[in-house]
């Protein structure tokens, strides 16, 4: 039996991908960090009683901050391979946050990265690295564009990726970068744009909201569909030899076609409701990215299967569910 450790498993990816890899026979540990209130409802679903000899499913508290802890972890948990998709991943926080998001996103990576080296070199490495990257560059962007990163959470994203290209290159371990653009789901943080929208009408229709304030409207994103987006990363650890792959559906949609296409799915004019507020707005803003994935689709036989259209019923749907709102009342 295969054995993977997750970390950022209470996220919108880590639930995804330790679903995926549970339904193909894998033991999965995950990090948890300890809070006061449960963090854990993206998981939930998966978890059982450690004492069932059956069980294939571990948490381990730990923090991305703290080596010795995922040090302890990586020893108890003896895998195959990591995935490290932990990190304070909102961008526009990052600028009110950029030491702490420094600290865990890129000096997170080099814990993890060392711990590795110094406990088994042959366990295969995943890095969760960003589309954000790129930056202000021009697109489409594949592996070979460089990066002009425009934000501290993309600035140490870079630091991560070149740390796992390090590590691949000085050590000879298996540490490979994922370069995902944006990806969502019904399992989105809420505060996150797309996840902010969707939940907005649902909350709007249940006579809970009156108005939706976003920032930027004319950003442009290459948006997927998460659980498409885990296959990938499970792929990428398959893959024969260690290498950096570009993940997105080649598609660019700015933030207000985001916004038409969820309102008119409910039969609403999306102008009554939306207000812009600057607070939401970046200091340097990245205005458009669109991903060439054709190196995922030769090497890994990778492909999106849910498009932009479908990506916003599917989350316009979700929350519209959770608020008790269904079709007879749009």
């Amino acid at each position: 039996m295969k054995r993977a450790l997750i970390t950022g498993i209470t996220g919108q990816d880590g639930a995804y991908l330790a679903e995926l890899l549970l339904s193909k026979g894998y033991c999965v540990h995950g990090i948890i960090r300890r809070a006061s209130t449960f963090n854990t409802s993206r998981i939930d679903h998966l978890y059982k009683d450690p004492h069932d000899p059956a069980t294939r499913f571990f948490l381990h508290y730990g923090d991305l901050s703290d080596s010795s802890s995922l040090s302890d972890i990586i020893r108890k948990a003896e895998p195959d391979e990591v995935y490290h998709l932990g990190a304070q991943s909102h961008v526009r926080v990052s600028f009110d946050i950029p030491e702490y998001t420094a600290d865990i996103v890129g000096l997170g990576t080099i814990r993890i990265l060392e711990a590795l080296r110094r406990a088994n070199t042959n366990i295969r490495f995943y890095q969760a690295s960003s589309s954000e990257m790129f930056g202000k560059t021009e697109s489409p962007q594949n592996e070979n564009t460089p990066f002009h990163p425009r934000s501290p959470y993309a600035c140490a994203k870079a630091f991560a990726y070149y740390s796992t290209v390090n590590y691949r290159e000085a050590y000879g371990m298996f540490a490979t970068n994922g370069i995902l653009f944006n990806h969502e789901s019904p399992m989105r943080g809420e505060t996150f744009v797309t996840r902010k929208i969707t939940r907005a009408i649902a909350r709007i229709l249940a006579n809970k909201e009156k108005l939706l304030y976003l920032g930027n409207l004319d950003a442009k994103r290459d948006w997927g569909y998460a659980p498409d987006y885990v296959d990938a990363m499970y792929r990428i650890l398959q893959h024969k030899q260690p290498e950096d792959f570009v993940i997105a559906t080649g598609e660019s949609h700015s933030v207000k076609e985001f916004v038409e296409a969820a309102f008119k799915h409910v039969g609403l004019d999306w102008q009554n409701y939306v207000k812009i507020d600057q607070r939401y707005f970046r200091p340097a803003e990245v205005d458009l990215l669109i991903g060439d994935y054709s190196k995922a689709k030769r090497l890994l036989k990778w492909e999106p299967k849910v498009r932009f259209k479908e990506l916003v019923k599917i989350m316009v749907d979700a929350d519209m569910k959770k608020e008790g709102v269904n079709a007879k009342t749009k």
